[in-house]
């Protein structure tokens, strides 16, 4: 098991730049306002000459000199507690602590109070002075904190001053690797991998089993409780405030022998109500996770029920051809009566993506949640359909003999063959003589078909109409 290091400290002090820097990635949004990480975030530190290591990230913590939550600043105001619980959490599991402390502005007062705070937790102990833009500053600006008692190390995480040093101390302090473990893994890897090979429709990874799902949706339509109530534990922050999640934040857990990685995203809202800069980082973090996962969640809230908002992100989805299935949350808080007529009206709304299953759940109580993880399996599958040549053309000659083409501008449209041009999603191109003639009507039609005879029930699928055989221009 990888080992793991947290980073802690009072809010704005750069703890989410240093987590970016060391992992190479943007993955965590920053910003000059204070508090604006509330979910701890993991993510992965990767080296050529030394051991990788788990980095967490969490939000910046305010305690009082009784280790009692204190009023923050104005970005966590009223989310103090549940950040103080998000990093407690996180120090049970780690193996390292680096607390980092900001270097212009001094020790502060807070910075004894959690330094005294940690001694507790018997852990191994970095203290990072940040916003050190160079060793001229080092000797000024580090004298103060030595009386911690910590091994001190400089760095400035925004000019990446002294990181690859930093990353040497980390790895230093690491336990000692088990390599009884890691043989164990070593064996276990080709028998997954044999498994995964008998799979049909399944994509090779790196790692064997394991599938990255995304919750997308509106502010507050429940996304954080859905991922809560996945894997069993208040993992992330859940409030009646909408725009509580800011991160897109990766929680993975096994179920069934299977590795699930759950992304929780901000909400989505129309970019004309967005005036915050950090909402703005948000939004773009959420639609960007959609097309790094294997299926996206997209949650609807049951009692608003389909909103422009929506739909728009339906469209979104559609158009791009994302693996996603809809999922109706809160339906405890609708009555048994209404429920029915409620699924209905949806239906008939969403008939535009048809081929889109929805599913009523409740996060609270979990009704429904047993189907969300087979259901994203089959779409995951559907997606790597791949179908012969001779298959796909005499599923054409059944399917234009059932209906014929219509008549266009007083000509029928001739189809000569089909093919696949990709998978991932199923990609089909048929030659026409000319595909301007083809009633788009009648192209809804082809889809269907393929659909019904190749069992692309729930995936996205293309199909490409491409004239073919010399068609003329008119001049």
């Amino acid at each position: 098991m990888m080992p793991k290091v947290v980073l802690l400290g009072r809010p704005n002090v750069g703890k989410s730049t240093l987590f970016n820097r060391l992992i190479r990635s943007n993955r965590a949004i920053t910003h000059d306002r204070p508090g604006v990480t509330r979910d701890r975030m993991e993510g992965v530190v990767r080296s050529r000459y030394g051991r990788d290591f788990a980095l967490v990230d969490t939000g910046g913590i305010t305690l009082d000199s009784h280790q009692a939550v204190a009023e923050g600043p104005a970005g966590i105001r009223g989310f103090e507690a549940d950040i103080l619980r998000q990093a407690e959490a996180a120090l049970k599991e780690a193996d390292v602590i680096c607390m980092v402390v900001d270097g212009r502005d001094g020790l502060m007062p807070f910075d004894e109070h959690l330094a005294s705070y940690l001694r507790r937790c018997d852990k191994p102990i970095l203290l990072v002075v940040n916003k050190v833009d160079g060793a001229e500053k080092e000797e000024l600006l580090l004298a103060e904190f030595h009386g911690l008692g910590f091994p001190v190390i400089a760095c400035s995480a925004e000019h990446g001053f002294n990181l690859r040093a930093l990353e040497g101390e980390i790895r230093d302090l690491l336990p000692e690797a088990d390599e009884f473990d890691e043989e164990e893994a070593d064996d276990a890897a080709p028998a997954d991998l044999e498994d995964d090979r008998e799979k049909p429709g399944v994509r090779r990874r790196k790692v064997t089993d394991h599938m990255k799902l995304c919750m997308l949706g509106r502010p507050n339509a429940g996304k954080s409780s859905m991922t809560n109530a996945f894997i069993g534990e208040d993992r992330m922050i859940v409030s009646d405030v909408a725009g509580t999640t800011r991160d897109s934040v990766d929680v993975t857990v096994e179920k069934n022998g299977k590795t699930y990685t759950f992304v929780d995203t901000a909400g989505v809202r129309r970019r004309a109500r967005i005036t915050d800069s950090v909402e703005r980082f948000s939004v773009n973090s959420s639609l960007k996770s959609t097309t790094k996962a294997d299926v996206t969640f997209l949650l609807l809230d049951a009692v608003e029920g389909l909103t422009a908002q929506d739909k728009r992100l339906i469209e979104l989805l559609d158009e791009r051809k994302t693996p996603f299935l809809i999922i109706v949350n809160k339906m405890d808080l609708i009555p048994a009566k209404v429920r029915t007529q409620l699924l209905k009206n949806l239906q008939e709304e969403l008939s535009f993506c048809y081929h889109v299953p929805v599913v009523p759940t409740s996060a609270r109580t979990g009704e429904g949640l047993d189907k969300l993880i087979p259901l994203a399996e089959r779409i995951y599958m559907e997606c790597g359909t791949r179908v012969s040549t001779g298959l796909l053309n005499r599923a054409m000659e059944e399917t234009l003999t059932r209906h014929q083409a219509p008549v266009v501008r007083r000509v029928r449209p001739k189809f000569f063959y089909l093919t696949q041009a990709e998978s991932e999603p199923p990609t089909f191109v048929c030659f026409v003589n000319d595909a301007d003639r083809v009633a788009e009507s009648y192209a809804r039609y082809l889809e269907r078909s393929l659909r019904r005879i190749f069992g692309i029930k729930h995936a996205p699928m293309r199909l490409h109409l491409r004239s073919s055989h010399g068609k003329k221009e008119k001049k």
